[in-house]
């Protein structure tokens, strides 16, 4: 088969012949339909940053996506040839504290789809049974790669309700319009964005922003909101905007963390934690499978649309030019989709 193979621990890639993936008894094997680009995959390609030290030379990677099923293992059930799916990437063992007491997606001996074993940038990839979402149909099937990473903004939108609150969204890369676009189907007041990006600021207001600032304006003065927000989704993992966060909620108001920071931080404990009863929560990943099935609704109701977020789409051949896009200083892309 062709994929997209990490061959040498160096910066890029190259698309070539393969073998195909051999069938583990508690795998499916699937023909891959759309694969996307995740912030994730900038490191392994570009060789920066954490990759050198966890990503294994050569494999394939990608854990954004989703296909039809070929074949099934011989000890997985309630699949069957035919099915179309789409992956959660994170592969829980079931067996520790965390997963035997509804928290899989902080696995204690969690493994990621395409960092610690091949993934889905490629014609056809095997995963675990117990990571696949099956779909009832396939009015969403183009759309399918998306399910993972709109899952990351549903858990951090919702794991509070945000009906009739003020919520800041900080970072308008796909996961910040995807929680834009959460929040409104959910009842959300005020929804102010932080962006630098005139591209990416416009597609916020498409998803429901009531206003859009640049980083360093006060999103609580332009968002006309007394007090703070109610809510604060911290998308961007920017440092600035971290500090940010926590000056623009209010007293009693929570936090979501989701935008991973490139070195540690300073906080203001006391102040901006402490005496401000602040409830802050850490965001990994999805709730494996509560996420999934809001997510499933949101979009089959019609709530919410992810087309306009998809800015381009390319045969995965063209790998170049997709992540050229992601990494584009002036951010002129939403999210990136792949077609085998």
């Amino acid at each position: 088969m062709k994929a997209l193979l990490k061959k040498t621990p160096a910066p890029g890639a190259s698309y070539e012949s393969v073998d195909e993936p051999r069938l583990a008894a508690d795998q499916l094997l699937i023909k891959v339909h759309r694969a996307s680009i995740c912030g994730s995959d900038l490191p392994i390609y570009g060789w920066s940053s954490w990759a050198p030290e966890r990503f294994k030379t050569p494999s394939t990677f990608g854990h954004e996506f989703c296909g039809s099923v070929v074949s099934v293992g011989a000890s997985a059930r309630d699949f069957k040839p035919g099915d179309f799916v789409s992956v959660e990437s994170h592969i829980f063992c079931g067996l520790c504290y965390q997963c035997q007491n509804g928290q899989r997606h902080v696995c204690a001996s969690m493994k990621i789809i395409g960092i610690d074993g091949p993934g889905g940038f490629g014609e056809y990839a095997t995963v675990p049974a117990r990571c696949a979402w099956k779909h009832t149909d396939d009015s969403l099937k183009d759309l399918g790669s998306l399910f993972e990473p709109f899952g990351n903004a549903v858990y951090s939108v919702l794991v509070e309700s945000v009906a009739a609150r003020s919520v800041l969204v900080s970072g308008c890369g796909p996961q910040g319009l995807f929680s834009i676009a959460v929040a409104k189907a959910s009842g959300a007041d005020r929804i102010v964005a932080v962006e630098g990006s005139k591209y990416r600021a416009e597609l916020a207001r498409r998803m429901g922003a009531t206003v859009v600032v640049a980083p360093g304006e006060d999103p609580v003065k332009a968002g006309g909101v007394k007090g703070g927000f109610d809510v604060v989704c911290e998308m961007s993992g920017a440092a600035p905007a971290i500090a940010a966060a926590f000056k623009s909620v209010r007293s009693g108001g929570r936090i979501t963390a989701f935008g991973i920071p490139s070195k540690k931080i300073e906080l203001d404990w006391a102040n901006d934690l402490i005496f401000k009863g602040v409830r802050v929560y850490g965001i990994v990943g999805r709730e494996i499978f509560e996420t999934w099935y809001k997510a499933d609704r949101l979009l089959r109701s019609g709530a919410i649309d992810l087309k306009p977020v998809v800015t381009h789409t390319f045969p995965l051949k063209d790998f170049a030019a997709g992540f050229a896009a992601m990494t584009s200083p002036d951010k002129n892309c939403g999210k990136v989709v792949f077609v085998p």
